[in-house]
């Protein structure tokens, strides 16, 4: 990769590793730690991100009904990321969490915590703000715009550097094969003015 497209392109800024983890699994902080030491030795430093889910009540399999009976409480969370961090921080400097595996309810504590743990370690946070509903009984729709914004308002008042999304081709594109996308690109571009 960096052969073929870093050296040759200004626009390589950095490395996403894409191994998503959700919570303190065994063998997690080397493997991410070595991911992210070979990209920045590679590159002469340039810099990494992941972007994890956390483990909340939405974190099921696609084709499961209910929530997570297992879901993991902030408390602990914020304990196993604080072990996660403190493992990866000289390597990874920036983590994006995709939102949409907890309740809205729950973004503004489990967001503050991640905001914190990332400060603590002079790592940046961002959000990871899915563009597709997963309250629906048919997986996945394109969301509704009142809900991507509480998710990205909530980024905000946590004070979170940047928001990421995921999908942007199928779930908010005007060119997307779901007639709603791009009517989410649409209040999206209102909301913020554009």
């Amino acid at each position: 990769m960096w052969e073929n497209y870093g050296e040759k392109y200004k626009s390589f800024g950095g490395w996403y590793i894409s191994g998503e983890i959700s919570r303190q699994t065994k063998g997690a902080i080397d493997a991410f730690h070595a991911l992210g030491k070979q990209c920045k030795d590679v590159s002469g430093g340039l810099p990494t991100f992941i972007s994890p889910w956390i483990d909340g009540k939405k974190a099921i399999m696609g084709t499961d009904q209910g929530v997570n009976a297992d879901a993991v409480s902030v408390q602990q969370h914020e304990k196993e990321w604080n072990e996660i961090f403190d493992g990866i921080h000289d390597v990874v400097d920036a983590c994006a969490f995709q939102d949409g595996h907890i309740d809205y309810d729950e973004l503004d504590a489990f967001f503050e915590v991640n905001k914190k743990l990332a400060d603590r370690y002079g790592m940046q946070c961002w959000t990871n703000a899915e563009s597709f509903d997963r309250d629906m009984p048919i997986n996945f729709l394109p969301i509704k715009f009142d809900k991507l914004r509480m998710k990205l308002e909530a980024a905000k008042r946590a004070g979170y550097d940047k928001a990421i999304t995921f999908e942007f081709s199928h779930f908010m594109s005007p060119q997307s094969a779901y007639l709603q996308a791009g009517h989410l690109y649409n209040r999206y571009r209102e909301y913020f003015g554009i």
